[in-house]
C-alpha cells in the first residue's frame, strides 16, 4: 500500500470517528491522541494487518497525516497511539523471539524497576564548513552519530547546528507471577518517550503497578569492552502505549447484580461467621483466628490528622503454632482471597527483598530503585510465611513498614520514602519447633519484642490432643481426601474477593459514642485491673497500641455489615477478639492477671518486681553489715520473710549474674559491681 494511500484511509478514520477528540486535544496541548484498534479493524482491515507488520512506518504516515487537518494551533509533533490490540499480538515477555522484531505487539507484567527521565537525541543536524551544505542524521543507536561524509569530499569534523531532543525513561517489565508455570520470571526493557513519561502517566508505570504495554520490538546492539560489536543484541520495546491494567482494591469494578450478592452476605444475620466459614472450607476449626481474618480483609480506617501524624488502618496478624497445624494452608489460602496479594517465605526472603533495594541501571546508568514485596503489596495484603527462620538484619527492616507503612531508603545517592500501606499477616513456629506450656510465650518466639508488638492480633495455635476435637478432625481430613469436592464454601472465592475489594473501596464507617464508651470502659477496666497486688508488683495488662487495636477491630466489624457507623456490637466483637488474644499470650500463670510483659519483654512484671526486691535486700544488707561481702544465706532469709522462696532466690540470682550486676568474690557470697 502506497504512503498516499495509508495516509488517505486514515485521514477518512479519523474524520468519521475521532475528530472532535482530536481537536479537543490539540487545544488542550496535548501531543498524542489514543485510537482504539477494533474500530480500525471494522474500517479498514488491510491497513491494520499493515500496522501489525510495520508499525514504525505508519505511526509516521498517521503522523503526517494528522498535520493535514484543519486544527486551532500549529503542532510541530504528534503521535497516535493504539489501544486495544487483537489477543493474537499478546507475546508473553518469556516468549519474545527474534520473529517478533520491528512487529506491532502487546504484553502484561509489573513494573519492577524505573529510571529517571532524560533527554534523547533523536535527530541532529550538522554544517560542512567547506560548502555550507546542511546534513540530517538520525540518531538511532546507543552512540551518537556524526556525519561520514558530505557531498562536496569533506570527511570528518562538521558543525553541529541543532538536534532535537525527546523525554525518554526507561522500565524493566517482569511478567506476572500468575501466569509462569514454574521457572523463574523473566524480564524485559521498555523505552518510553514523549508524552509517556508526563506527570500522569507516571503514576500510572510506578514500581509495583501492573501495565500493558503496546509497543514494537527493537534490537539494541551490545559494545563490547574492546569497542568492537557483539554478535548478540539486546531486546527492547519501543512503547507505543501504557495502560495500568487494575488489580487493587481502589479500581475494581462491581456490576449490579454483584453489589445485590454483596448485600445479601452482608445482612445476613450471622454475617461474621458466613464469612469466616467460606474463607478456608478445607481447613478444619480455627473459629477465631479465620474471624480475625475476615476482619483484616476488611481492615480499619486509614485517619490522616491536621498535624500530618497518619494512623494506618491496616492490621498485622501474627500466628504462632505448632508444626501441622494448619498455618500456611491458612495463608496460602487467604493469598488466593485477598485482592493484590504477594507471598514471601522466611530463609528465601532477605530484607531488600521484602523492602526496597537500589540496583545498578544496566540500561541507561546510574542506578534505580527496585521494588520489594511490602511496596509491591502496597493498597494490598503482604503474606510472610516462616518469619522465624528469617535473618535479625531482614526482620529489622520491617520494624518501619509495620508502623508508619513507609520504606526510607538512603544508598547509592538515592534518598527516596516509599510508601507501603500494606497489611501483614505472618506465620512462624515456637523456638523449639513445638510450644512449652509452662513457659512464657515470649521466651518462645525467636522475634524482637519491639516487633511482636507491632501486630494487632497474636494467636498462638496449640495442637494438644483431645479425644473428641481429635475425632472431629479426623474424619473431616479423612472425607475431604475421600471426597476432595466436598469442602464448598457458601460465598464463590471470585464473590468473596469482589466483597472485600468493595468494603475497603466504599466504606469509611465513623465511631459512635456508644462504640468509644464501650472501648473505654474496657481499656480502664484492664488498665485498673492489675494496677497492683499484695506484693506491690506492678504490671501492664494493655497498652495504647491495642486500644488503637481495638478500634481498627471496631471498624472492619462495621465494614463488614456495610454499616455506616461503628456500634456497640462492632466493639464488642473488637473486645472480644483482643480479649482472646491476650488470655492465650499474655495471661500470667503467678497472678492469674493479665500482664502485656509477658509477651513485648522477656522479663514478667511479677519477674521485675521480685529482682528489684532482692536488690533492695542487698542494699540492706549491705548498709546493715557495713561490707560489701554478703552471704547468699542472709539474702535467702530475708527473702523468704517477703515470700520468696530459695529456688526462687536462687534463680534471680543466676539471672543478676548473668546481667552483671552481681558477682561471687568467694563461693556462697555475692557482691554487687
Amino acid at each position: 500500500m502506497e504512503v498516499d494511500e495509508q495516509i488517505r484511509i486514515f485521514h477518512e478514520f479519523i474524520e468519521q470517528n475521532y475528530h472532535p477528540q482530536l481537536l479537543e486535544a490539540v487545544r488542550k496541548g496535548q501531543d498524542s491522541l489514543v485510537l482504539n484498534f477494533s474500530e480500525l479493524i471494522k474500517f479498514n482491515t488491510e491497513i491494520c494487518e499493515e500496522i501489525l507488520e510495520n508499525p514504525e512506518e505508519l505511526l509516521k504516515a498517521a503522523e503526517i497525516m494528522i498535520k493535514e487537518f484543519d486544527l486551532p494551533k500549529k503542532i510541530d509533533k504528534f503521535t497516535v497511539r493504539f489501544t486495544n490490540l487483537p489477543e493474537s499480538q499478546k507475546v508473553n515477555v518469556s516468549e519474545i523471539r527474534s520473529k517478533h522484531l520491528n512487529k506491532f505487539i502487546w504484553t502484561e507484567g509489573i513494573v519492577r524497576q524505573k529510571s529517571d527521565v532524560r533527554p534523547h537525541v533523536t535527530a541532529a543536524k550538522f554544517e560542512c564548513p567547506s560548502c555550507g551544505n546542511i546534513l540530517n542524521v538520525l540518531q538511532l543507536d546507543k552512540k551518537y552519530k556524526e556525519p561520514v561524509r558530505c557531498g562536496c569530499g569533506r570527511k570528518g569534523k562538521f558543525k553541529e547546528i541543532s538536534k532535537e531532543l525527546v523525554d525518554g525513561q526507561g522500565l524493566v517489565l517482569e511478567e506476572s507471577p500468575d501466569e509462569l508455570e514454574g521457572g523463574q520470571p523473566r524480564r524485559i526493557n521498555v523505552f518510553l518517550r514523549d508524552d509517556l513519561v508526563s506527570p500522569i502517566s507516571e503514576r500510572r508505570s510506578s514500581p509495583g503497578s501492573r501495565v500493558k504495554v503496546c509497543g514494537w520490538l527493537t534490537e539494541v546492539p551490545i559494545t563490547l569492552r574492546s569497542g568492537g560489536q557483539a554478535t548478540k543484541y539486546d531486546l527492547i520495546i519501543e512503547a507505543n502505549n501504557v495502560e495500568a491494567v487494575e488489580d487493587s482494591f481502589s479500581e475494581l469494578l462491581v456490576t449490579e447484580q454483584e453489589l445485590e450478592e454483596i448485600k445479601k452476605i452482608a445482612f445476613h444475620p450471622n454475617c461474621l461467621s458466613l464469612l469466616a466459614q467460606s474463607i478456608a472450607p478445607s481447613i478444619y476449626g480455627h473459629e477465631k483466628v479465620k474471624e480475625a481474618l475476615v476482619l483484616q480483609l476488611a481492615g480499619g480506617c486509614r485517619k490522616a490528622h491536621p498535624d500530618g501524624v497518619v494512623t494506618r488502618g491496616d492490621m498485622h496478624i501474627l500466628l504462632i503454632g505448632d508444626p501441622g497445624s494448619g498455618k500456611s494452608q491458612l495463608l496460602k489460602r487467604l493469598s488466593k482471597v485477598a485482592p493484590k496479594a504477594r507471598f514471601a517465605s522466611g530463609k528465601g526472603a532477605s530484607g531488600a527483598g521484602l523492602t526496597a533495594s537500589v540496583v545498578k541501571d544496566e540500561f541507561l546508568g546510574g542506578w534505580s530503585l527496585e521494588a520489594g514485596t511490602l511496596v509491591l503489596a502496597n493498597h494490598g495484603f503482604a503474606i510472610i510465611d516462616e518469619m522465624d527462620k528469617m535473618g535479625k538484619e531482614d526482620r529489622s527492616a520491617l520494624h518501619e513498614a509495620l508502623e508508619q507503612q513507609t520504606i526510607s531508603v538512603a544508598k547509592a545517592n538515592i534518598q527516596a520514602t516509599l510508601r507501603c500501606e500494606t497489611t501483614v499477616l505472618a506465620a512462624a513456629n515456637p523456638k523449639f519447633g513445638r510450644f512449652d506450656p509452662y513457659d512464657l510465650i515470649a521466651n518462645q518466639i525467636d522475634m524482637p519484642p519491639t516487633l511482636i508488638n507491632r501486630f494487632d492480633l497474636i494467636f498462638p495455635i496449640k495442637d494438644l490432643p483431645n479425644r473428641e476435637k481429635d475425632e472431629q478432625t479426623a474424619s473431616f481430613i479423612l472425607n475431604l481426601h475421600k471426597d476432595p469436592g466436598s469442602a464448598v464454601s457458601d460465598i464463590p472465592s471470585k464473590l468473596l474477593r469482589k466483597y472485600f475489594a468493595y468494603i475497603r473501596q466504599k466504606m469509611r464507617p465513623k465511631m459512635t459514642d456508644e462504640a468509644i464508651e464501650e472501648l473505654k470502659e474496657y481499656y480502664i477496666s484492664m488498665r485498673t485491673s492489675a494496677s497492683t497486688d499484695e506484693k506491690g508488683i506492678q504490671s501492664i495488662p494493655i497498652t495504647a497500641r491495642q486500644l488503637e487495636g481495638l478500634v481498627r477491630l471496631s471498624e472492619a466489624a462495621a465494614k463488614v455489615r456495610l454499616a455506616s457507623m461503628v456500634m456497640k456490637i462492632d466493639a464488642q466483637k473488637a473486645i472480644e477478639l483482643i480479649d482472646y488474644c491476650l488470655n492465650q499470650i499474655a495471661r500470667d500463670a503467678e497472678t492469674g492477671k493479665i500482664d502485656i510483659d509477658r509477651l513485648s519483654s522477656r522479663i514478667t512484671a511479677t519477674q521485675r518486681s521480685s529482682i528489684s526486691i532482692i536488690k533492695e535486700i542487698i542494699d540492706a544488707l549491705e548498709q546493715q553489715r557495713g561490707e560489701k561481702i554478703i552471704p547468699i544465706e542472709q539474702i535467702i532469709d530475708a527473702a523468704q520473710e517477703k515470700n520468696l522462696t530459695k529456688e526462687k532466690v536462687e534463680e534471680i540470682l543466676e539471672k543478676l549474674r548473668r546481667s552483671g550486676d552481681v558477682f561471687e568474690p568467694k563461693r556462697g557470697f555475692v557482691q554487687r559491681l
